[in-house]
């Protein structure tokens, strides 16, 4: 049983999101280029140092949970039941995360992502980042039964479900559309073409 949080754990967390929010309102008050780490340090009533404690460029305040959402993709195929096939845990997780980035009050943040240089490539370099991981997790999970290449491939999709969901008319039905192709390859790519063992 994991031990919950000590208080200064949660003060640190506190102020993370403190600084995020903060962040994040004035990139909606004045427009994201307008507003340096300075402004957001002043609002939140922190030092510049303790906002690059937290977070380690301006891009990475509204990537927030970024950490968090690779680690839940990583959990989704570690953390699953000992009998549940692999690509249903995925496409469970990739709803849980296209329903809190769809939801409301989310259109706003990713207009201003989609305006912006500078956020588009993070975001980018963020969704690799997190495919790699993701991708590292299903070879530890399939064994020799996939490629190397297949578990990249796989979670390079998996990863993209995300984007194509978030800028679809019906995001989960888009989701769930995605991963039967998923399914599909997933299936292809195993040992004779035939679905491996977990």
């Amino acid at each position: 049983m994991t031990a919950p949080p000590g208080r200064r754990e949660r003060k640190k967390a506190a102020t993370r999101q403190k600084i995020a929010d903060t962040a994040l309102r004035l990139f909606a008050e004045r427009g994201y280029d307008a507003v340096g780490i300075r402004d957001v340090a002043a609002e939140a009533d922190v030092a510049v140092t303790t906002v690059f404690a937290h977070f380690a460029s301006k891009e990475a305040l509204v990537f927030e949970q970024d950490a968090d959402f690779e680690q839940r993709l990583v959990g989704a195929v570690a953390g699953r039941e000992p009998h549940e096939p692999l690509i249903p845990a995925l496409r469970r997780e990739i709803h849980a995360l296209v329903r809190h980035c769809t939801g409301e009050g989310a259109a706003p943040v990713w207009r201003m992502i989609d305006e912006s240089p500078a956020l588009r490539e993070y975001e980018q370099s963020m969704r690799l980042r997190h495919a790699e991981s993701l991708a590292a997790a299903i070879a530890a999970d399939a064994g020799p039964a996939r490629s190397a290449t297949a578990c990249r491939a796989i979670a390079r999709f998996v990863v993209a479900a995300f984007s194509v969901a978030r800028e679809a008319a019906d995001p989960q039905a888009a989701v769930d559309e995605v991963f039967q192709l998923v399914e599909a390859a997933w299936a292809a790519a195993g040992p004779s073409g035939a679905a491996a063992p977990r």
